[in-house]
C-alpha cells in the first residue's frame, strides 16, 4: 500500500522541497488550529483536476468538525460553507497549497478577552501562513515538552510591552513570585524581577524573527517560555509567548540525575573491590607453589577482571548500555596477558575483534564478556599450542539476532570431542552462562574451510 507522502508525488506537481514546507506546516499548526477553535486541513490541487487532503489536524479547544480523518481523500471540489474559510499557502513566493479552517456550526461561543485574543493571533499566524513566514525554521514540535496555548498565553507588541495575559499565564509568573500586574510591563522587566539578575539575552530574543526559548526558575518554580515572533510582510509586529509549568518536569530530571551518578558510582566502587579481589589473587598464586593451585587462582583473576571491565564502562558512562565494543577490546588485551601459557605456545598469539555489536544492557554484557574472556582464554591454552597464532572475536548482529564467534587456527578438535561431556572448566561455564543468562546456544566444532583451526559459536536473541 502506497504512502500518503508517494500518492502526493505520484498525484501532485509539488518538488521535493514544497512538500517539505508543508509537512513541515502540518507538525507545527496545532497552535494555530488551538488558537482558531477549528479543525484545519490542507488540500493540494492535482494533476489533472481536483484536491487532495495531504493533512488534517483537531484543536484541542473546541469540538472536531470532522470525527474521522480524511487524509488522503480526493475531491472534484473543495468544501465549502459558512462555516469553511479558505487561505492560500506559500512557498517562495509560490502559491503551493490551501488551507482551510472548519468551525463546528453547533458550538456557540461568546468572545470573551481570551477568546478574541486567541482568535487574532490566530489569524494573524494564518497570514503568515500566506506570506510563507510560517512555519519558523525552527520547528515548535520539535520542543519537548511541546507548548500548548491552554497552558499559559502572553502577548506582546513590537517593543516586547506586555498587552495580553491569560489567567494561566498570570497565574504561572505569580507563582515564581510576580505580585503585580503584567499588562503595560516589558517582559524583560518583568523576568529580571522575577530572576533578580539582568535577562540581556531574554531582550535579543523577543526581538528575533524565530522561535526562542527562555527558562525562569524562582521559589522552587520553574516555567519555559517559548517566544513566537508575529511578522507582516517580514517585519515584526508583535509576539506571543507559551508558557509551560515544567517544575515537576526538571524536578524528576534532577533525581534521575541523581540516581543516574548514583549508579555510576555504585559501578565504580564495585571496579575497585573487584580490581582489589583481583590483585589478592595475584598475589596469592606468586606464593603458592602447587601448579595446580596456581593456575585455578589465575583463572579467577581472568574472570574478575573481565567482570571488573564491565563495571568500569559502566561506571564511566551516563547511558544505560554498555558500549561493547569497547569492552571486547579492553577484554582481548587482558584476556591473552592471563592465559596460562605452556611451554609450546610462548610464541605471539595474535587476537583481533572482526565486526560490532554496538551497545547492549549489562545484563546481556556481563555473562557475554564472561563467555568471550573464557572462549579466548581457552583458544590460546588449548588451541594455538603447537600450530597457529591467530584468533578473531567475530560479531554478527542483525536486529535482535547476535551471534559472537571465536575462531582459532590452532591444532583443532581432539578426536571424539563432545561439548556435553567435556571436562573443561572453561566450556561448562561458558555453557551454562550461555543457556541459563542469555537464553542462547553454544556450538564448538572445527573451522569450515580451513585446516585445522576450532570455531566457538554463541547465538543469543536481545530481547
Amino acid at each position: 500500500m502506497r504512502s500518503l507522502e508517494e500518492l502526493i508525488r505520484e498525484q501532485t506537481n509539488l518538488s521535493v522541497t514544497q512538500v517539505a514546507h508543508l509537512q513541515h506546516l502540518a507538525s507545527d499548526w496545532q497552535l494555530i488550529a488551538d488558537l482558531s477553535f477549528a479543525d484545519l486541513a490542507i488540500w493540494v490541487p492535482i494533476k489533472d483536476s481536483g484536491f487532495i487532503a495531504m493533512s488534517h489536524v483537531r484543536a484541542a479547544t473546541a469540538a472536531t468538525v470532522f470525527p474521522k480523518d480524511f487524509e488522503g481523500e480526493i475531491r472534484a471540489d473543495l468544501p465549502s460553507g459558512e462555516s469553511v474559510e479558505s487561505f492560500p499557502i506559500a512557498f517562495n513566493g509560490q502559491v503551493i497549497a490551501q488551507l482551510n479552517r472548519h468551525r463546528n456550526p453547533m458550538v456557540t461561543r461568546s468572545l470573551g478577552r481570551l477568546e478574541s485574543t486567541y482568535q487574532e493571533i490566530a489569524q494573524q499566524l494564518i497570514e503568515m501562513v500566506g506570506e510563507g513566514t510560517f512555519p519558523f525554521d525552527f520547528a515548535i514540535s520539535s520542543l519537548n515538552p511541546s507548548p500548548r496555548v491552554g497552558d499559559g498565553f502572553i502577548r506582546l507588541d513590537r517593543s516586547g510591552v506586555i498587552i495580553y495575559a491569560s489567567p494561566n499565564g498570570r497565574s504561572a509568573f505569580s507563582r515564581l513570585g510576580w505580585e503585580g500586574e503584567l499588562e503595560g510591563i516589558q517582559l524583560v522587566d518583568v523576568a529580571n524581577g522575577i530572576s533578580g539578575e539582568s535577562m540581556n539575552t531574554l531582550t535579543e530574543k523577543i526581538s528575533a524573527n524565530d522561535v526562542a526559548q527562555v527558562v525562569l526558575e524562582s521559589r522552587g518554580g520553574v516555567v519555559e517560555l517559548t517566544i513566537l515572533p508575529l511578522l507582516k510582510s517580514g517585519l515584526r509586529i508583535g509576539g506571543v509567548v507559551l508558557l509551560h509549568n515544567v517544575t515537576e518536569i526538571r524536578r524528576r530530571e534532577r533525581e534521575l540525575l541523581l540516581k543516574d551518578a548514583t549508579i555510576r558510582e555504585i559501578h565504580h566502587r564495585v571496579k575497585n573491590n573487584l580490581q582489589t579481589v583481583s590483585a589478592l589473587l595475584r598475589l596469592q598464586s606468586r606464593r603458592v607453589e602447587d601448579l595446580m593451585a596456581q593456575s585455578a587462582l589465575n583463572e579467577a583473576v581472568r574472570r574478575i577482571s573481565s567482570i571488573a571491565l564491565v563495571h568500569e564502562t559502566l561506571s564511566a558512562s551516563s547511558k544505560d548500555l554498555v558500549d561493547f565494543d569497547a569492552v571486547v577490546d579492553s577484554l582481548i588485551s587482558h584476556a591473552v596477558e592471563l592465559a596460562v601459557r605452556t611451554p609450546g605456545n610462548s610464541h605471539s598469539i595474535k587476537v583481533k575483534r572482526l565486526g560490532s555489536i554496538g551497545s547492549l544492557d549489562p545484563k546481556v554484557a556481563t555473562p557475554l564478556s564472561l563467555i568471550i574472556t573464557e572462549l579466548i582464554a581457552n583458544a590460546v591454552e588449548h588451541g594455538i599450542t603447537t600450530k597457529g597464532e591467530k584468533v578473531d572475536v567475530i560479531f554478527s548482529r542483525t536486529g535482535s539476532s547476535c551471534v559472537v564467534k571465536v575462531e582459532d587456527d590452532g591444532v583443532g578438535l581432539p578426536d571424539g570431542f563432545q561439548l556435553s561431556t567435556s571436562s573443561n572448566l572453561g566450556l561448562q561455564i561458558v555453557r551454562t552462562l550461555t543457556e541459563n543468562e542469555l537464553n542462547g546456544s553454544l556450538e564448538i566444532a572445527k573451522r569450515n574451510g580451513v585446516e585445522g583451526g576450532t570455531s566457538a559459536q554463541v547465538h543469543f536473541e536481545i530481547r
